[in-house]
């Protein structure tokens, strides 16, 4: 492999670093650290060499030694229910330590929406995740950090192809037809939802490495300050940043082994064999079709995989007014199924001066990234499924015109245009590669003014662009392309091209009245952001001939804004937050351009309250009350108010023949359907919500409750026939309601001098059910049907309908014999007509769980660490596509021309043909996924006492516990097919720094 040397340079390494561990002499500073309120030594207190994880802990009579680099050191304080303090090394041999009480957790400073705010003035519901907190492991994508970190947030990868997509849902689904998918703001960055050609994931921008912290914004509160598109909540990423003091140096590698955890159960040689020789062993012609192999086709198409990762950072600052980090990544991620990998440098640049006795602050943010994909096709796993076990994967000399690949062939030997396309020769004979360079950078100025320090301007500009190109080429002698094979192969291009900019410009006045301890904070400003793309693709056959017609696509819309913010605080006990924007999207004519989304929320700091405040028990207590309304416009057209013209295919109508009897075609269009009046769709949401914290926020935690209307659905109603248009129209018509609740509770079990173990839970319950979907009620309409499947065509087993939750599967009621088994086409009249058609299907369960849970643990004895994260979901039902699409005798045999395998499915079943629409496919598919498991260990004395380093190892995707027959009960929408199978990582790797 091209990249060998790259894996072995990452793995020696790593054998380098670990092996690089002597113990050196260093400065020693020992001390005592004791309570300011009564003197009284505190044991277990966290003490860090400042950027460096050189660190130690105090022992029961407070005392502590540690080993540091020399007098520029700096030592950090921590403990909980006391204020954090530093203290410079110097000279010094010993440091005494006097800490003053403190709720930590309080005064935890959060991001919000165009600002921060301390955790204690927060009103709506928010949820912060640092570094401290991450998950651990092989991550490649930024979202995997926070995977059941968050109650309410939902996070589904598409399986474990690198950089796959993933989808995060946070409360539930507001839309039917529109996105569901949160704001992304990274570093100030609102970003484009829509994904660039030849990248799966759009997070994978940034290296996880260079992530500092998650805030998510669930309540319309929290995130009505975003107006549009803050409907689904709001996901703020901020990137790590230099400080104040030397120059630090980090180094983060590791290499990982990617393992196949479990293939689909499908019949083996030997059950292929014995179960065709039953049914077709009197046809000597239908047996002549098996092979004398024994091949395990998923085997084929799978393998152990190498991933590496290395990520190097350098921070500090200069002269003490230019904070600067600066870093570089590089990843190569090998895919379990052969032929994927993706390859990605990222680069990664933060300088933060001040200026003019700190009146002016800087914030500029660079990032760019390059990645490199080989993509395999997914097709091929649903294929290695259904290909005949007894054939041979290559002949070289049989089947020598297809590059050596078993072909099934007509008795002229020629492919067989419908079998099924070997798998192997898939993966082998189509490359589909693409490149994408990206960058996102932005500055913001925040200046105080000189002669009135309580009114800040603030201006962040900002761009993301990206270029994107690829080709995905299918070889001459690829006969699982028929219509390629027959000419000269194919080759598809595309390129496209995306702009994003933005100008955010606001005011924002602090003033406390002394007088009354009443603190005034008002924000408003104006906003502009534009999104343009442009894409091109061309698909010719080797032989020059057209494949498909040339596509240009050009489009582009424009957001302004005007917003506004105002907070009151009286005595940090009561506090208020209002919220108003104007948001103008060109997605919508002028008469239905503007969106208005007001926010109100307030907020009792019961813990501050003399009844409380001396309390040896209850350290927070908040109670949170919140209403607000936001906006939906993401609905993927930007001239959906317009009335526009698609091309057809170039032989799409004959108009006569030529002089040599050949047809004559034109390139029709057909007018789309449209609706003038197309409008937001809005979302209004109640939140009521209290935080709590016990024993000096040794334990901490919050509940919510909410409730969720979304009107106006931007939804897609069909078009009746005839009408000349296409058969879906995107308009405003229903309502969705959303209600549940929320929970968290985190814990520090266990800190003494020893140990230090804390726990953390979170539960999300959340229900979803469609009120409306026609202007004029009507209890006669079914509903939209959607939820696409493999087989058949156009057939589809989910619906929206009123009084049912979206994406209910809308399936027949099979009925089952004496001995459990389903019997063919047997199905409850649910209209007692005597007939079983369409009018018999039934709403039957949904692919939403109805309870979400998180649990994560981190324990360290001295240099030791240990953690884990897991994830349940309770209540998930999925379709089992891969079954209803395969376990059927009618599969074994088409036509006396070529053989396919079948699921183990089959000796439940014993179905002749597919019942697609039986609800015997729909599966409880409720699981727990322990994600990762980590143990590390911590040097502190290496080369010469100047370096410290971490070596760890990992397990991701450790097991899990279902009841689903399927592949994996993790299945976005519910609907299992083609899963690219989810890896079992082990990971070796280190950190280092100075």
């Amino acid at each position: 492999m091209k990249h060998s040397y790259l894996l072995k340079g990452g793995l020696l390494s790593l054998v380098l670093l670990i092996f690089a561990t002597l113990s050196f002499a260093q400065t020693k500073v020992s001390g005592r650290v004791v309570s300011g309120d009564d003197d009284e030594p505190i044991p277990g207190v966290n003490i860090i060499e400042k950027g460096t994880a050189n660190g130690t802990i105090t022992d029961g009579n407070g005392n502590y030694s540690i080993q540091v680099e020399g007098p520029t050191s700096v030592l950090q304080f921590s403990f909980v229910g006391y204020q954090a303090t530093e203290q410079p090394v110097g000279n010094q041999s010993t440091i005494d330590i006097s800490m003053a009480a403190s709720v930590s957790e309080l005064s935890e400073v959060v991001v919000i929406g165009y600002g921060a705010a301390k955790k204690e003035d927060l009103t709506g519901s928010v949820k912060a995740i640092s570094t401290a907190d991450f998950n651990q492991g092989s991550i490649t994508s930024p979202q995997e950090l926070l995977n059941g970190k968050v109650p309410g947030v939902q996070i589904t990868n598409a399986g474990g192809a690198p950089g796959a997509e993933s989808t995060i849902r946070i409360r539930g689904g507001s839309s039917l037809t529109a996105s569901n998918d949160p704001l992304i703001v990274i570093d100030g960055v609102p970003i484009d939802n829509q994904k660039i050609s030849g990248m799966n994931n759009n997070l994978n921008t940034i290296n996880p490495n260079d992530i500092e912290t998650f805030t998510v914004l669930k309540d319309a509160s929290a995130t009505a300050i975003y107006g549009s598109r803050a409907s689904n909540g709001v996901i703020i990423i901020t990137t790590k940043k230099g400080r104040a003091g030397g120059l630090s140096f980090d180094y983060n590698g590791n290499v990982a082994v990617n393992t196949v955890p479990k293939t689909i159960d499908n019949l083996s040689t030997t059950q292929f064999r014995d179960l065709y020789t039953e049914r077709f062993g009197n046809d000597p012609d239908l047996m002549a079709l098996l092979g004398d192999a024994q091949t395990d086709w998923q085997d084929a198409i799978l393998r152990t995989s190498v991933t590496t990762d290395h990520n190097a950072s350098v921070s500090g600052s200069i002269k003490d007014w230019l904070p600067y980090r600066a870093s570089v990544g590089y990843s190569y991620n090998e895919g379990i199924l052969k032929t994927s990998e993706l390859e990605r440098f990222t680069g990664n640049i933060n300088l933060n001066p001040k200026f003019f006795d700190d009146h002016l602050k800087v914030d500029m943010s660079l990032k760019g990234m390059n990645i490199e994909n080989r993509f395999a096709d997914t097709g091929t796993i649903f294929g290695a499924i259904g290909f005949d076990p007894t054939q041979v994967i290559r002949d070289e000399t049989e089947f020598a015109p297809y590059g050596g690949y078993f072909t099934w062939l007509t008795p002229n030997g020629q492919p067989i245009d419908i079998a099924p396309g070997n798998p192997v020769a898939t993966l082998q004979q189509k490359t589909d590669r693409s490149t994408v360079n990206r960058f996102i950078g932005n500055v913001q100025l925040d200046y105080k003014l000189h002669f009135l320090p309580e009114l800040h301007v603030n201006l962040n500009l900002g761009t993301d662009r990206s270029k994107a190109g690829g080709n995905v080429v299918t070889d001459p002698m690829g006969a699982f392309d028929f219509a390629a094979f027959q000419n000269g192969g194919a080759n598809r291009r595309y390129d496209e091209k995306k702009r994003n900019e933005l100008l955010d410009l606001y005011l924002q006045y602090i003033h406390t009245f002394e007088e009354t301890d009443l603190t005034l904070d008002v924000m408003g400003g104006y906003s502009y952001q534009h999104f343009w793309r442009e894409q091109t693709e061309t698909d010719v056959f080797g032989n020059g001939n057209i494949r498909n017609p040339e596509k240009i696509e050009r489009s582009e819309n424009f957001l302004i804004s005007f917003f506004g913010r105002m907070n009151l605080n009286w005595k940090s006990k009561y506090l208020i937050t209002a919220t108003l924007r104007n948001d103008n999207s060109s997605r919508f004519s002028e008469d239905n351009r503007a969106g208005i989304f007001p926010s109100l929320a307030a907020s009792w700091n019961i813990n501050n309250e003399a009844f409380l405040k001396e309390s040896q028990t209850i350290s927070q207590l908040k109670l949170r009350l919140g209403y607000g309304i936001t906006g939906q416009q993401d609905i993927g057209a930007d001239y959906g108010y317009l009335g526009i013209y698609t091309r057809g295919q170039t032989t799409a109508q004959a108009i006569g023949y030529d002089a040599n009897g050949n047809p004559i075609f034109v390139q029709t269009i057909r007018p789309e359907g449209y609706d003038e009046n197309l409008k937001w769709e809005t979302t209004t949401t109640y939140n009521a919500g209290i935080d709590f914290g016990f024993f000096d926020d040794r334990l901490t935690g919050s509940l919510d409750g909410y409730y969720r209307i979304t009107d106006d659905l931007l939804n897609e109603i069909p078009i009746a026939a005839g009408s000349n248009l296409s058969n879906q129209l995107v308009t405003n018509v229903g309502s969705l309601e959303n209600k549940g609740f929320e929970f968290s509770l985190d814990g520090v079990l266990i800190q003494n001098t020893d140990w230090y173990w804390t726990l953390g839970v979170n539960a999300t319950y959340n229900e979803n059910e469609i009120t409306k979907l026609t202007q004029v009620d009507d209890p006669s309409y079914k509903g939209v049907e959607t939820g696409d499947i493999e087989g058949g065509t156009g057939n589809r087993v989910q619906i929206h309908s009123v009084g049912y939750p979206a994406f209910s599967f809308y399936v027949l009621e099979q009925i089952y014999d004496d001995n459990g088994k389903p019997i063919e086409g047997a199905y409850v009249d649910r209209d007692n007509n005597g007939i079983i058609n369409d009018d018999d299907r039934y709403r039957y369960k949904n692919s939403a769980p109805a309870v979400l849970l998180g649990i994560n643990s981190r324990l360290t004895y001295h240099d030791w660490d240990f953690s884990f994260s897991g994830r349940a979901s309770i209540g998930n039902y999925v379709y089992n596509n891969v079954n209803s699409n395969s376990a059927f005798y009618n599969n074994l045999q088409v036509n006396g021309r070529f053989t396919g395998n079948t699921t183990t499915d089959i000796y439940n079943t014993n179905f002749q043909n597919p019942q697609y629409f039986s609800d015997y496919y729909v599966e409880d598919a409720s699981y727990f996924r322990l994600d990762n498991v980590m143990v590390g260990y911590n040097f502190h004395e290496i080369f010469g006492g100047k370096w410290h380093a971490r070596v760890y190892a990992t397990v991701n995707n450790v097991f899990v516990l279902s009841g689903y027959s399927g592949l994996d009960p993790e299945v976005f929408n519910g609907i299992d097919r083609n899963v690219y199978p989810r890896p079992r990582t082990f990971l070796l790797g280190v950190n280092l720094g100075f």
